[in-house]
């Protein structure tokens, strides 16, 4: 199920029926010395979580996977490699679905949206053991379902295009990874990833809200600086985002996301 180029370049695939999760799966490789460059996708998952432990719903029919990358870069750089894979993200829906921008769009730091309804999330963690600084990339698309009960709006690949499938987009998906991951590691790679995270990005130029630890903050939404991080206009002058949870519209209002 992964491209030819993919495996050209020396990318693997492990397929489980079910799993605790994917995330779990890659530590538990890692930890046997696994040497990285793998894929592991599972046609559903017992307890399949998203950013700040949040459960993510895993039905069969959509795609839970988890990339485990040993040594791909420093430490320091780890953060970039979300926008890497929430390029070649954007760019396998695009393939498999034939939308495009601004109909799909990249929400700031980890969701794919079609039509402004989420259709995808991305979890970065970094594992060091033995020496060895990893990354894991999970990636879970609601390809086939939606969540009904979400307090934002969700959709659906197969939504948009019924011959959608785990297949395909795997494909794609390993396809774009391995290109945009590519040009990533060219020395300079993150100026031209920026660029093009910026050209798909949601919201650029409206107001948003941040949930950050110390509380939540408004303001337009300015772009990327050039260490990824959100760059807010508020009232109280520029500030620059590390890390946070991005509302737009009404669940900016209500507080959800």
């Amino acid at each position: 199920m992964l491209s030819e180029a993919a495996r050209g370049a020396g990318y693997r695939l492990i397929v489980r029926d079910e799993v605790s999760s994917t995330m779990e799966e890659a530590r538990a490789v890692l930890a046997q010395g696994d040497p990285g460059k793998l894929w592991i996708v599972a046609r559903s998952q017992k307890a399949g979580r998203g950013r700040h432990g949040r459960q993510w719903g895993s039905p069969p029919g959509n795609l839970y996977a988890s990339l485990l990358l040993v040594a791909p870069c420093e430490v320091a750089l780890a953060p970039q490699l979300g926008f890497v894979a929430g390029l070649a993200l954007y760019d396998a829906a695009a393939a498999v679905t034939g939308l495009d921008a601004p109909r799909l769009a990249l929400k700031w730091p980890n969701d794919l949206l079609i039509d402004r309804a989420k259709a995808a999330g991305l979890l970065l963690e970094g594992e060091s053991r033995a020496g060895r600084f990893s990354v894991i990339i999970g990636i879970g698309v609601n390809l086939a379902s939606s969540p009904p009960d979400t307090p934002y709006a969700a959709t659906h690949l197969a939504a948009h295009a019924s011959d959608a499938s785990v297949e395909r987009l795997l494909a794609a998906l390993s396809e774009a990874w391995h290109r945009r991951f590519s040009a990533w590691s060219l020395p300079g790679g993150f100026g031209p990833t920026r660029a093009a995270w910026l050209e798909r990005a949601a919201f650029l130029g409206e107001t948003v809200t941040l949930r950050l630890p110390d509380g939540p903050v408004s303001g337009r939404f300015r772009g990327l600086d050039p260490a990824g991080r959100l760059e807010l206009e508020t009232a109280g002058g520029p500030r620059v985002i590390d890390a946070g949870d991005l509302y737009f519209g009404a669940a900016a209002a209500e507080g959800r996301g």
